[in-house]
């Protein structure tokens, strides 16, 4: 099975909302309460919620052979919006991989940093990859409450 990451498309849009989708669905139960992965999951059908990032981001998507298992957007160009992987292929690099190709991305368009807003899921992740921790924050999405973390990356640029 080849592994490998290409440029998110327009013909993605709609594999990539089942993979929000899948990933909401097969890793945040233990972590979020009933309601608030229905509510997180609305965002895929509310008009807008997704689409502005998907019409207007900087996407990647990591496959296994032809199969999308991963993607990432960055929106705007210093912030890290979205990065979701199937339940499947959970922990197996797929995040990582677009992760640091989306901070390649980055430095290419000289930014100097990226920002997100990591779940209680992902944030483990980001640590691990010398993102930092701003503060905890919170979100309201119609009106059930969300932790998360916001957290930054300095970027070198010596490598570009």
């Amino acid at each position: 099975m080849e592994k490998y990451i290409r440029p998110m498309l327009a013909t993605d849009h709609a594999i990539v909302v089942d993979v929000f989708k899948d990933s909401i669905n097969s890793l945040c139960r233990k972590l979020y309460s009933k309601q608030q992965i229905k509510v997180w999951l609305s965002l895929a059908t509310i008009d807008g919620a997704m689409d502005r990032a998907l019409i207007n981001g900087n996407g990647w998507v990591s496959c296994l052979d032809s199969e999308i298992e991963a993607f990432a957007i960055r929106y705007p160009t210093d912030r890290l919006a979205l990065l979701y992987c199937r339940g499947r292929s959970c922990r197996q690099g797929h995040a990582k991989s677009l992760l640091n190709r989306i901070e390649l991305d980055a430095l290419v368009s000289k930014e100097k940093s990226l920002k997100t807003e990591a779940s209680l899921l992902s944030y483990k992740l980001f640590l691990s990859l010398k993102w930092k921790i701003i503060r905890l924050g919170s979100a309201n999405i119609n009106n059930v409450s969300f932790n998360h973390y916001v957290m930054k990356k300095n970027l070198c640029r010596d490598f570009v």
